[in-house]
Formats: structure tokens, sequence, C-alpha cells
């Protein structure tokens, strides 16, 4: 059972870390050099995509996941793990989701991009570092 929990966390956390790492060096990036018109429109669109069951689940389990695996087995790595995990998704309801609202509700993009890109940073690092760290406890116990 505990391999397909660290599986399955594995996976969403590898996922969702990923979307966030594309953000981080792609989108981001390509969108830095449009106007603030086209910059605007087009986080809104893809704010509004995301919020899908698909994205919702994975964000939800990948913590969710990593914290069940860290429980049924307390090494210190899983539990590095699981902290992580719980605070890549802290950073995104306490940061990143109100800072798409607002622009949803008007913000300009002064007010949006540093913010934001800073705190997608910190999240790509800690949702990188969750996942490194799964995939290193179950590295341990092979």
């Amino acid at each position: 059972m505990d391999e397909y929990v660290v599986l399955a966390g594995g996976i969403a956390a590898g996922l969702l870390a990923g979307v966030f790492f594309v953000f981080a060096v792609a989108i981001l990036p390509a969108l830095g050099g449009v106007d603030d018109h086209t910059f605007v429109d087009t986080m809104n669109q893809i704010n509004h995509s995301v919020v899908n069951p698909v994205f919702v689940l994975v964000s939800l389990a990948a913590p969710a996941l990593v914290v069940v695996a860290g429980a049924v087995d307390r090494s210190p790595i899983r539990s590095v793990a699981a902290a992580l995990g719980v605070l890549t998704l802290l950073i995104s309801i306490a940061v990143n989701i109100p800072l798409n609202n607002k622009l949803a509700a008007g913000s300009s993009r002064e007010d949006f991009e540093p913010d934001w890109v800073r705190w997608n940073a910190v999240r790509t690092v800690t949702g990188i570092r969750s996942f490194v760290c799964l995939l290193l406890s179950n590295a341990a116990e092979t």
C-alpha cells in the first residue's frame, strides 16, 4: 500500500512542480515582452482555464498524498517532502490565487506581475524539492 501512495504522490507532486516550472521558465518569460493589455488578458485566460477538475485534483492530491506517505513511513526525508508539499499549496492559496483574483477584478500588470513571478519561483522550488525528497525517500527504501 505504501508504495502506491508514494507513487501516486510522486506523480502528482512531479506534475504540479512541472506546471510551476513551465510558468517560471517559459510562459512568464514569453509574456514578459508583450504589452500590458495582452499580458493581463492572457493571464486571466490562463487563470480561468487552469481551474478545472484535473488541475484542482492534482493540486490538492500532491500535498495530501505526500503527507499520507510521510505519516505511513515517518522517515525524516518524507516529513520534509510533506512539509514542502504543504508549503507549496499554502503559497498558492495565500499569494498566487489572491493575485489571480485581483488581476481578474481589474488590477494592473504592475500590481500583479512582480509578486506573482517571485512567489511562483518560490513555489516552484518548494514543489520540486518536495518531489525530489519523495523520490529520494523511495530510492532509500530499495
